[in-house]
């Protein structure tokens, strides 16, 4: 696949991203490096290989949910910088 400067155009348009000089050089370079990586891996040889399906032949083991306390209210609140009776105050985020 050849790396042209129309694809680099379609790509930044695509992820919003604006190259221009030496960025546009530097991002062209580093996708025809990646292109030809993965052109390196078509070169081998998986006729013997069957498909993964997972990555691990092991089982995953869960272990039991139980539920512990661990603080109640009244500690967790008991360091907040801001305080409204049970609940914490954060300074305003959104306007209306």
């Amino acid at each position: 696949m050849k790396i042209t400067d129309e694809l680099i155009d379609h790509l930044s348009h695509l992820a919003k991203l604006k190259f221009e000089g030496d960025e546009r050089v530097a991002i062209k370079k580093d996708m025809e490096k990646i292109v030809g990586f993965i052109d390196k891996l078509s070169e081998i040889n998986t006729e013997q290989v069957e498909p993964l399906i997972f990555m691990t032949e092991e089982v995953k083991t869960l272990r039991e949910d139980i539920t512990v306390d661990s603080i109640n209210q009244e500690q967790a609140l008991r360091n907040a910088p801001k305080r409204d009776s049970d609940y914490f105050r954060i300074p305003k985020v959104l306007d209306k």
